[in-house]
């Protein structure tokens, strides 16, 4: 846990935004050293000028079998807080959908405000699109959430006490992938650069993993077949107090993260449950998202230290 509490006080305090390209050089200068010192072949991997990703791969991801993922971007600031509930779809999309809509009708009333008084109606539409359009692009673009424990410096720092245990198993590559944020820019380009390890290997994507006793993790529907691999997840990550593994493997699951753009992926995320609503991720890009359990963190670390293995020796037998 010494490790654990390192980490995190070092991301929250020195790195807690990673949102410019001077603030994620920062991170990653110090990322790549934490990873040599940890005993892994590290480099930066750019992409052009025009997507503007640059992913830190450790070790080496043509010899690797599995690949343990996270984003180090943070978002912006929204105006409402964003809601995720990975196995409740309808619910997700609905509060989406009310979100969007509670926007576009701020955005009439100020219209009609500004408007009504001058007996300016002919402006009254043009100004409705501006405002529309402008609160869109301060939702996506807007300044940076300026507290991003668990989305998503817990996955981060998951993905670093991992190395630091690991020992650099050339089975196992680490890829701290960047512009999750921009549409999963950084996973994007890493598939077309790498198609062949894409297609065919595992990757398992830790994001907000900081906040929740219920770790879910979400297979894809190529991995759903795979007994190996849904019994070494079992047996490797038992139920504790405080942290309770839920493998799922059937029903509709919608978590938008970066292990989407892998045809072989397991998602993970730690997740709070409300009876009537399911399970749900809180305060994801707002002022609440403080909260990075160290337990979570340590129970992850270990559980992948035990699947490794189990996992290996049945893909290589």
């Amino acid at each position: 846990m010494e490790t654990v509490e390192r980490i995190k006080n070092i991301l929250l305090t020195l790195y807690p935004v990673r949102k410019t390209m001077g603030q994620k050089a920062m991170f990653r200068e110090w990322l790549m050293k934490e990873l040599k010192h940890d005993g892994y072949r590290v480099k930066e991997e750019r992409y052009g000028k025009t997507n503007g990703s640059v992913n830190v791969i450790a070790g080496d991801p043509d010899k690797a079998t599995v690949f343990l993922t996270a984003h180090y971007d943070t978002p912006s600031m929204m105006l409402l807080p964003n809601f995720v509930s990975p196995t409740n779809v309808p619910a997700h999309l609905l509060y989406h959908f009310v979100a969007a809509f509670l926007l576009m009708a701020a955005a009439l009333v100020l219209s009609f405000v500004i408007t009504y008084p001058i007996n300016q109606p002919k402006l009254t539409f043009p100004l409705f699109v501006i405002l529309a359009l402008a609160l869109l692009f301060f939702t996506a673009f807007g300044p940076a959430n300026r507290n991003n424990a668990n989305g998503n410096t817990s996955g981060v720092a998951a993905l670093l006490s991992m190395a630091e245990r690991l020992g650099g198993n050339k089975k196992v590559c680490l890829l701290f992938l960047d512009n999750s944020e921009r549409g999963f820019l950084g996973a994007k380009s890493f598939r077309r650069k790498h198609i062949a390890a894409a297609d065919t290997c595992l990757f398992v994507n830790f994001d907000c993993v900081g906040d929740g006793e219920h770790m879910l993790f979400m297979l894809s529907k190529l991995c759903r077949w795979d007994g190996d691999l849904i019994n070494a997840l079992l047996d490797a990550f038992p139920q504790e107090e405080g942290c309770r593994a839920h493998v799922l493997d059937k029903g509709m699951m919608y978590y938008p993260s970066d292990h989407r753009k892998f045809k072989f992926h397991v998602g993970v995320c730690a997740c709070r449950h409300l009876a009537g609503l399911g399970y749900y991720i809180p305060h994801l890009r707002s002022r609440r998202d403080t909260v990075l359990e160290e337990k979570n963190v340590a129970y992850l670390t270990e559980g992948i230290l035990r699947f490794l293995p189990l996992y290996l020796d049945k893909q290589e037998s």
